[in-house]
């Protein structure tokens, strides 16, 4: 159980809303909940710990709260939603988030996608264990694994907790050609599919629009045509 762990749900189908509370407070969390993305907006605060959007909602779509949302925390994000197209999905982790779950969705999905975003985002957070205190330094970049804070040339840079793990991974093994499958495999542990191709190219873009000086001829991650990306 994970008490004391605050969930945000927003969905304007109040049904889809006491479902997913009583399968959260099930598990012993706290369910903050809104019926539009405006409201969502409104409700995320440094106490929030994951939050969970339909795209279709009324006054603000998912998208746009995704967004909104993401300026305002690195909390992870789980777009839970009946659509399925894979424009969705590269929309949604443009967007900022973290993860994606169609419906309808099995109970035992759902939690374990829950707990898994929970558990890498305290992990990043420094809110348990770090097993290492080291520092990466590459070219005014700078990786603290004791605190799980990026900065270059000392100005702090926010990324989100699987932008965070792409970049250790890919900085502890400098040189080293990550495929998409190699990335997505060992950052959201799941098995690759070649749809998940898509999510992986989203987050090195959104990595690199806030690393690189020039996103189109990035200094740090680089790319290797037909193989994959690496840090020089």
């Amino acid at each position: 159980m994970d008490y004391g762990k605050n969930i945000l749900i927003a969905d304007d189908n109040e049904e889809i809303r006491e479902i997913v509370r009583v399968l959260l407070e099930s598990e012993g969390y706290n369910v903050i909940e809104a019926s539009n993305g405006a409201e969502a907006v409104e409700k995320v605060d440094s106490e929030i710990d994951l939050v969970i959007l339909d795209i279709m909602m009324p006054i603000k779509s998912g998208f746009k709260a995704c967004s909104e949302i993401r300026e305002k925390t690195t909390a992870p994000i789980l777009f839970l939603t009946a659509k399925t197209q894979d424009s969705d999905k590269i929309m949604a982790f443009s967007s900022g988030s973290d993860d994606y779950l169609s419906k309808p969705f099995s109970y035992t999905e759902f939690i374990s996608r829950v707990k898994a975003l929970l558990r890498r985002y305290y992990v990043y957070k420094g809110k348990e264990k770090i097993n290492s205190d080291e520092g990466i330094n590459i070219n005014g970049l700078t990786i603290s694994k004791a605190s799980n804070q990026v900065s270059k040339y000392g100005e702090e840079i926010i990324l989100t907790e699987i932008e965070y793990r792409i970049l250790l991974l890919m900085a502890q093994n400098r040189k080293k050609i990550f495929s998409a499958q190699n990335l997505y495999e060992s950052v959201w542990a799941e098995p690759y599919f070649y749809s998940c191709n898509n999510t992986v190219m989203v987050h090195i873009r959104n990595l690199r629009s806030k690393l690189e000086k020039d996103p189109q001829n990035p200094e740090y991650i680089k790319t290797v045509w037909g193989k994959g990306y690496r840090i020089e």
